[in-house]
């Protein structure tokens, strides 16, 4: 391809916004008149604070966090959150209820065993994870310290198109792969968790969301950097924080801004995703995976005929500068990664290519 950009449709590290990539871009080697780069500047510097302050206010701006919540970025990608979550909430009962729909979450669950008792409170495996159940299949532990949930599954490319009703059990969700692509009422939830490298910056940062009351309850073996005490009280800056992703965060809520807030790109988003949805379904060779009702606006997975026909797609989408389509090496198929800085224009062209690939057979 040379220097041309490919329509990258990868589920993460994923796809960034052009603008903020060619902004970052002009400011590698000096930010801002200070003679250095974000990524050689000291995290206690002013310059580097003046960031970090900034892009903390945008994100609280743009997700609509409430007062009562601390905003945290942390390192160790979203998975280590699922030790980190039960080390510090499962300790009030000592019991939690989890939901099991898709990898992650049942990864999460396994993880949390070893914390407590975990009660697995509804489960999408009979149907090998193509849909999200309804809440009247939710069976709740009277008990639970927490319901944990994973909003958006990007291997089997589901959505949870509502909240759980737990009633007073704080709602813990994990947002990776869908956060800032809707608007989300944070104050229904006790804690909420993302992976940065889908929809908000390089892979590095993990933020967290946590409603104040829930942190200095931790088992006490908990170690010192898996406790949020410790960093609600140094505000993400207990250690180093991963300061070049947080800059790009920060560039990145102000092309969110610029696309009318996370409102503003629901719409879009939506668009992109239905654009796909009724190609796919109205195509002679390829069939969606995920039950209509549960489909992801994120992650489309899809499958042709057979495998040689994946393989064949596959490969010549490549050439034809679409990257990242094959699916998930636990699922096979295809899968087209459609994050908020996928372009329509991108997804057009998706559209066209699998049209004539569809006519072709």
């Amino acid at each position: 391809m040379g220097n041309q950009r490919v329509y990258n449709f990868s589920a993460g590290p994923s796809i960034l916004p052009l603008e903020v990539l060619e902004r970052a871009g002009a400011e590698i080697t000096n930010y801002q008149g200070s003679g250095m780069s974000v990524m050689e500047m000291s995290h206690r510097s002013k310059v580097y604070d003046k960031i970090f302050v900034d892009t903390m206010a945008k994100f609280r701006k743009l997700f609509g966090v409430p007062d009562n919540y601390k905003v945290l970025f942390l390192q160790g990608g979203a998975s280590s959150q699922f030790s980190m979550i039960p080390m510090n909430l499962i300790g009030r009962t000592g019991k939690a209820d989890y939901a099991v729909t898709g990898n992650f979450s049942t990864i999460a669950s396994k993880e949390a065993k070893k914390y407590g008792e975990v009660h697995i409170a509804v489960s999408s495996e009979d149907k090998k994870h193509t849909y999200i159940p309804a809440q009247d299949k939710i069976v709740l532990s009277p008990d639970a310290s927490y319901f944990h949930y994973c909003a958006n599954n990007t291997i089997y490319g589901t959505e949870w198109q509502y909240v759980p009703e737990t009633g007073d059990i704080p709602l813990v969700c994990d947002m990776s792969s869908n956060i800032m692509s809707r608007p989300v009422d944070v104050s229904k939830y006790g804690l909420i968790y993302a992976g940065a490298q889908k929809n908000m910056a390089p892979a590095g940062l993990t933020v967290v969301i946590i409603r104040e009351d829930l942190a200095g309850h931790e088992l006490p073996n908990t170690p010192l950097m898996f406790n949020y005490k410790t960093q609600i009280d140094k505000d993400s800056m207990y250690n180093t924080p991963p300061c070049w992703c947080i800059y790009i965060l920060g560039l990145v809520m102000d092309w969110l801004e610029k696309q009318g807030g996370v409102a503003g790109m629901e719409k879009i988003k939506h668009h992109k995703a239905a654009m796909l949805y009724d190609l796919l379904d109205s195509s002679k060779h390829f069939t969606c995976n995920a039950e209509p009702g549960s489909r992801s606006d994120m992650n489309v997975t899809f499958r042709a005929d057979n495998d040689e026909l994946d393989a064949k797609f596959v490969k010549e989408a490549t050439e034809a500068g679409f990257t990242n389509l094959k699916g998930h090496r636990s699922t096979g198929g295809l899968r087209a990664s459609i994050y908020n800085a996928m372009p329509t224009e991108g997804v057009e062209a998706l559209c066209e290519f699998i049209k004539k690939f569809d006519a072709s057979i």
